[in-house]
């Protein structure tokens, strides 16, 4: 699966982290930023994502700030892209079962690696469930084509 994924400054080494886990499991990783730990932006990074994800240069896409909450707001306001802030294995695997989230957001203060690591594979091994929640994405779409 090709992944995109990026950060800001309080996201950093856990990107760094991330892509190595990835590229561990064979996924190809494409890597918006930071390059560093110097202060940045993470609005910038979060629309890389976003918009690649968006285009279908990427399968899914992966961000990191320090909480996560800035870079799902960023994230969220792109047509067609459903980013889930996820802070356990669950909320993880049930973002994917049934809001077939396409971006995952995780917070680099808040998380330690282990777990982080963790909600990565369970969101990228769970399969959307389709069904009843295909309506739900098929209103959210709706929502976007009316709003956005």
């Amino acid at each position: 699966m090709k992944i995109a994924i990026g950060s800001d400054h309080a996201g950093f080494r856990l990107k760094e982290r991330i892509k190595d886990f990835l590229r561990a499991k064979g996924h190809e990783v494409i890597d918006f930023g930071t390059r560093s730990e110097a202060s940045t932006h993470y609005p910038l990074f979060a629309k890389e994502v976003a918009l690649a994800v968006q285009r279908g240069d990427a399968h899914r896409g992966i961000l990191i700030c320090g909480t996560g909450i800035g870079m799902s707001i960023t994230a969220n306001k792109f047509k067609g892209v459903r980013a889930a802030l996820c802070l356990n294995e669950y909320m993880a695997r049930m973002s994917r079962l049934h809001n077939d989230a396409n971006v995952l957001c995780l917070g680099g203060r808040v998380l330690g690696e282990d777990l982080a690591l963790s909600i990565v594979e369970v969101w990228l091994e769970t399969h959307f469930e389709g069904g009843r929640h295909q309506k739900r994405i098929d209103l959210i779409a709706e929502v976007e084509r009316e709003h956005l």
